[in-house]
């Protein structure tokens, strides 16, 4: 299991806030062991990641060169890579349906309300893009460290679900 890399595919309605900074930060501490990828289940016409969440992730030093808001129906053709951990971020609380990923893989909800929604002044709303990032951040080290055997398939999906408390 050490020598096995871990994609990660993070789920949301539009894919512009939550689960493209999840993607950047996994991608940014995953070590190797975990490749990040993100989608929506609805993403808008021309949908683009937020600029306040590109430059949350440019602030914290992180990568941004790539990441794009895409439709989940990238992740469902042959030829994509297989997940082994599909994690949606949306907010059950604030109402928003949740993507459901079908198939094999662990499976795990972490729910953040959306930075995006928020009114204010650009300095709250890009407060709320930092706030996310910083608790995403928070679950996503404790999945990076996780021990290898807690990361096999069948402990994987508890694992993950257990973060979802922490």
């Amino acid at each position: 299991m050490t020598d096995k890399v871990l994609n990660v595919l993070f789920l949301c309605t539009h894919n512009s806030a939550r689960s493209i900074l999840a993607e950047a930060i996994l991608n940014h501490i995953g070590h190797g062991r975990f490749k990040a990828y993100s989608a929506g289940s609805h993403p808008r016409d021309n949908q683009q990641p937020n600029p306040l969440g590109l430059q949350v992730l440019q602030n914290a030093g992180m990568a941004t060169a790539g990441l794009r808001s895409k439709s989940w129906d990238e992740f469902a053709t042959p030829q994509a890579p297989h997940m082994d951990l599909v994690i949606t971020v949306c907010d059950n609380a604030a109402g928003e349906v949740c993507p459901y990923w079908p198939g094999q893989p662990a499976t795990a909800h972490w729910g953040y309300p959306d930075p995006s929604a928020g009114h204010g002044t650009e300095a709250q709303k890009l407060e709320a893009f930092r706030l996310t990032l910083h608790a995403l951040k928070r679950r996503l080290e404790l999945l990076t460290s996780l021990p290898a055997a807690k990361l096999e398939k069948t402990l994987l999906q508890s694992s993950a679900r257990d973060l979802d408390q922490a």
